[in-house]
């Protein structure tokens, strides 16, 4: 049975490149939503539907709405996927450079790109709301003289020329995306013999030492931070949550560490235990 993932974007975005590299051996329909927000509401509707969201870029940082977006929904990790960001200049087949007097892409893209664009001063730069969508809308409308920034993938996909491969500045620029499923559907995928990372939320009581004595019960059982996030408590003032990323070689000292730190914290949540990328590639 074929996998609908619903991603953030439209066909030709990174989510969906994403997508296809993680699940490299299967057949999938790319379900296309506005926004994270549309995405959520739509795996929500239909439990069955599977998931990709960015949640992190070795540039801009993390995507911090989508940690409260995934926390308060009923979906589950099931794995990640680190992409290289390759960003293509596109253009009508035909174009030159020296024609260009637009280009258009998502601000973030446009940002990694600073350094190419500021070899063309002669063109205007102009935010959109996607890097594919940039695309789509210059091949729609045949708008002559107009450029996106975007992938590779979405240029071939829209009938697009690429005028410049690797426009970006720094060339380490990865995203990590999770893979997400319905909390039931989550539970029939897990398989303790493969799961080496965890990523959960809690929050701490307002006392001195309360993190760092979760953060020495977890070194204690042999499991590794790899991420720790905190962000504000809505309605709680100078109170935080902590969004953390573990992983482990021995599920059982894992598991009990869990339940080691457990009474110390508030609002305990599993978000996802799941295999590693570096893992899953080998």
């Amino acid at each position: 049975m074929r996998k609908r993932v619903a991603i953030q974007g439209i066909r030709g975005a990174y989510h969906e490149l994403a997508s296809r590299a993680f699940y490299k051996d299967e057949e999938i329909d790319i379900v296309e939503c506005n926004t994270f927000k549309d995405l959520f509401e739509a795996t929500h509707q239909d439990s069955s539907m599977f998931a990709a969201v960015a949640i992190e870029n070795t540039i801009a940082g993390s995507l911090l709405p989508n940690y409260d977006l995934l926390k308060h929904s009923d979906l589950k990790i099931i794995g990640e996927y680190k992409l290289h960001i390759s960003h293509a200049l596109v253009a009508l087949p035909g174009t030159k450079l020296e024609d260009l007097v637009e280009i258009n892409s998502h601000p973030i893209a446009l940002m990694q790109c600073n350094d190419f664009l500021d070899t063309l001063p002669h063109v205007k730069v102009v935010e959109k709301v996607d890097t594919a969508l940039s695309a789509k809308e210059i091949a729609d409308k045949n708008l002559i003289g107009y450029g996106a920034i975007c992938s590779k993938f979405a240029a071939e996909i829209f009938g697009l020329e690429v005028l410049c491969q690797g426009v970006e500045t720094n060339k380490r620029n990865f995203t990590r995306f999770l893979m997400l499923a319905n909390e039931k559907v989550a539970e029939t995928m897990f398989d303790e013999q493969s799961v080496d990372k965890c990523s959960m939320v809690f929050s701490l009581p307002d006392s001195s030492g309360s993190l760092s004595q979760v953060l020495s019960i977890l070194s204690f059982y042999g499991v590794n931070l790899t991420k720790i996030q905190s962000l504000p408590i809505i309605g709680r003032e100078w109170e935080y949550q902590f969004y953390i990323d573990l992983v482990f070689s021995d599920f059982v000292k894992y598991r009990q560490s869990l339940d080691a730190i457990r009474p110390l914290t508030h609002d305990f949540q599993i978000l996802g235990e799941y295999q590693s990328f570096e893992e899953a590639i080998k």
